[in-house]
């Protein structure tokens, strides 16, 4: 589908961001640890994706039951990335990053830790719900249910935004100074996220869309030889083609 054959009520398809490249750290500021980094990168696409949705399906056609799968099949996938995500950080990352905190900063972390269970268990909530919202729009196809889908995406977006926000402003910045890229490879060798090959190339490319060169080179560093094989081969042109199927427009990058 392209931009031209979905009424629309904005004059151009929403488009994240254009990636940039970090600004030159000063010698002072503290060097990012691997598992910040990609926890921002995580905060940037799922942020970026829900507010898309919402966007795209604010004008979407009605009745048209191929783009209204194509919508709630993308809304389906950025919940069940989040929601692997706040598994991971709970069970794995934040009791990791508590073992490692000296005992002088140890109460403020619990602290900032307890914050985000409660921050996030709502928000999961709500992804599960956007589910629901999402299988109904699929069902009714008409204006009332698809605007209920995207009032609930830029509603959650909402919640992410300040949550992701808080977390990168307590929690990061202990993981910047405590947590070491060995205890986070350790994590991430663990993980497993139950996604199919072709999903995992697209959160790949979703992730590295609008990164900034170190990210970049981060994310394709940490992921497996064969994944990075593919991603060249011919992930980033699938990758492509999935967007401007659901955007109706290419990536940023």
């Amino acid at each position: 589908m392209t931009a031209t054959a979905v009424r629309s009520f904005s004059p151009t398809v929403p488009r994240p961001r254009r990636p940039v490249d970090a600004a030159p750290v000063s010698t002072a500021a503290p060097v990012r640890s691997r598992a910040a980094a990609y926890q921002r990168v995580l905060h940037q696409l799922v942020r970026r994706e829900l507010r898309t949705l919402a966007d795209l399906a604010g004008w979407a056609p009605d009745g048209e039951c191929a783009r209204t799968g194509t919508l709630g099949c993308h809304a389906g996938l950025v919940s069940r990335v989040l929601l692997h995500h706040h598994a991971v950080e709970r069970e794995a990352l934040w009791p990791a990053l508590l073992r490692a905190v000296p005992d002088a900063e140890r109460a403020a972390a619990e602290t900032a830790v307890s914050e985000w269970t409660l921050a996030c268990s709502r928000i999961d909530a709500r992804l599960r719900d956007l589910d629901t919202t999402a299988r109904q729009w699929a069902v009714a196809g008409t204006a009332p249910a698809r605007l209920a889908f995207a009032r609930a995406c830029r509603a959650l977006a909402d919640d992410v935004d300040a949550q992701t926000t808080a977390e990168e402003e307590t929690l990061l910045p202990l993981l910047d100074r405590h947590l070491t890229d060995a205890g986070w490879t350790a994590i991430s060798r663990t993980v497993r996220c139950g996604l199919p090959a072709r999903q995992r190339l697209l959160v790949l490319g979703l992730a590295l869309e609008d990164a900034c060169a170190g990210d970049r080179a981060r994310l394709l560093h940490g992921v497996p030889r064969g994944t990075r094989l593919a991603w060249r081969l011919y992930g980033e042109g699938r990758f492509r083609a999935s967007v401007v199927r659901l955007r109706g427009a290419p990536p940023a990058a």
